[in-house]
């Protein structure tokens, strides 16, 4: 497995796991990859130094599992390993995952049904109601040209197993 440093062209940097390099490179002509703060399909890969390992290491601790404080004995993702977070970036997680909460608890999951419930909504094809799910990105244009407001909201992944 290779791990390459990429960035998008509006600066955000990430990671990306590859089988190969042909791997990374055939996913990005093909615009497969996507930023995961902005969905932008313009992505570079960084120089970055391989990590060699050159004997057995160690066992390495496995990490404190993160600590249960909510009231619905949920695991909370901001809790657990974040002695080196800076208070400010502890209330940003905080804030980021009491807005994902409110958004996934005040919609109806439609999965890849997306665009198309948001159109029959749209042109009053069935009830108003808050809906949430996946689009390509082609299908994102599409509903901008027709005039169908929608917001893209990343869940990120430490979200999707707490919340759903």
């Amino acid at each position: 497995m290779k791990v390459f440093n990429l960035r998008c062209q509006f600066g955000h940097d990430f990671e990306g796991w590859f089988g190969s390099s042909e791997d990374f490179d055939h996913q990005r002509q093909n615009h497969l990859l996507y930023c995961p703060l902005c969905e932008s399909s313009n992505v570079e890969r960084l120089p970055s130094a391989p990590r060699l390992n050159f004997g057995a290491q160690a066992p390495k601790q496995q990490p404190a599992s993160p600590q249960v404080d909510r009231s619905d004995g949920k695991a909370d993702p901001t809790q657990g390993n974040v002695a080196s977070l800076h208070p400010e970036q502890l209330n940003w997680m905080q804030a980021v995952r009491e807005l994902t909460e409110k958004v996934l608890s005040n919609t109806e999951n439609v999965g890849d049904r997306f665009a198309e419930e948001a159109r029959r909504i749209h042109y009053h094809e069935t009830p108003q109601r808050g809906i949430r799910g996946t689009t390509t990105p082609q299908q994102r244009q599409e509903l901008a040209e027709e005039g169908i407001p929608i917001l893209s909201l990343p869940v990120l992944p430490v979200f999707k197993d707490t919340l759903h």
